[in-house]
C-alpha cells in the first residue's frame, strides 16, 4: 500500500468516525430527549436519562477533536493538487470548532440547572424548565452558526477532490453542491420561519449528504485505487464525465 493510499484510508476511518459520532450526537441522543413542544417532558426526559445526556456531551467533544484532524488528514492527501484551496478546507474547519466547544457550554448550563437544588428553589419547577429549554434553543442557534463552516469547507475540498485525478469528479461535484446546500438552508432558514418545511429544504440537503458519504465510503474501501473494469477504471470513467 503507497503512502498516499495509507494517508487516504486514515482520512476515511476519521470521516467514518466523524459520521457516525454526528448521528448520535446531533440526531439519536436529542430525539429521545428533546421535545420541543413541552418544556416539562424534555427537563424530565434529561433529569430520568442524565447519563444519555452527558454521553451526548462526550461523543460531541470527540467528534469536535476528530473534525480537527480530519482536514489535516485530507491536507496531507490533497495539498499538492492546489496548496491555496488545501489551506482554505483547514482555515473553514478550524474557525468553526471554537465556535461548536464555545457552543457546548449551554449543554453544560443545562447540567448545572438540573443538578444545583438552589436553583430549583429559588426559581420554581416552571422557570426552571424554562431555563433549561432556553439553553436547549441557544445550543442549536450555534449550530446553526457552525453549519455555516461546515458547509464552507466543503468547496475547497470538493475542489480537490474534482481537480485530484485519483478520487471521483463526481463526488467533487457534490461536495462543491453540498457547500452551496448548508448555506441556502441557513440563510433560508433565517430569513424564512416555513423553509425547512418548504420542498427546496429538502433538496438542498441531498448533496452533501451524498458527497460527504460517498468520499468518506471510497477513501476508507478504495484509496486513492482505481476500479478495474475491462481496460479501462472506474476511476478513470468518472474522471471523464
Amino acid at each position: 500500500m503507497t503512502s498516499r493510499n495509507k494517508t487516504a484510508r486514515v482520512a476515511g476511518i476519521l470521516y467514518l468516525i466523524l459520521i457516525i459520532g454526528g448521528i448520535i450526537s446531533l440526531a439519536y441522543i436529542p430525539s429521545q430527549l428533546i421535545v420541543w413542544e413541552s418544556a416539562s417532558k424534555t427537563f424530565e426526559n434529561i433529569s430520568n436519562s442524565e447519563f444519555l445526556f452527558r454521553l451526548g456531551i462526550v461523543i460531541n467533544i470527540i467528534t469536535f477533536l476528530i473534525y480537527i484532524a480530519l482536514p489535516l488528514a485530507l491536507y496531507k492527501l490533497l495539498h499538492e493538487v492546489n496548496e491555496v484551496y488545501a489551506k482554505l478546507m483547514v482555515i473553514f474547519v478550524l474557525v468553526s470548532v471554537p465556535i461548536s466547544f464555545v457552543n457546548m457550554l449551554n449543554k453544560f448550563s443545562i447540567l448545572t440547572l438540573i443538578n444545583k437544588a438552589e436553583y430549583l428553589e429559588k426559581l420554581g419547577l416552571s422557570e426552571l424548565q424554562t431555563q433549561v429549554m432556553f439553553h436547549i434553543d441557544k445550543y442549536y442557534n450555534g449550530i446553526e452558526i457552525s453549519q455555516i463552516f461546515w458547509g464552507l469547507w466543503l468547496f475547497p475540498f470538493g475542489y480537490l477532490v474534482y481537480k485530484s485525478g485519483f478520487l471521483p469528479k463526481l463526488l467533487g461535484i457534490l461536495l462543491m453542491a453540498g457547500c452551496f446546500g448548508y448555506l441556502i438552508t441557513f440563510f433560508g432558514g433565517f430569513l424564512y420561519s416555513d423553509f425547512n418545511n418548504t420542498i427546496i429544504s429538502d433538496i438542498v440537503g441531498k448533496p452533501a449528504t451524498l458527497g460527504e458519504i460517498g468520499i468518506c465510503l471510497w477513501l476508507l474501501i478504495m484509496g486513492t485505487n482505481k476500479i478495474k473494469f475491462g481496460r479501462k477504471t472506474v476511476g478513470n470513467i468518472v474522471n471523464k464525465k
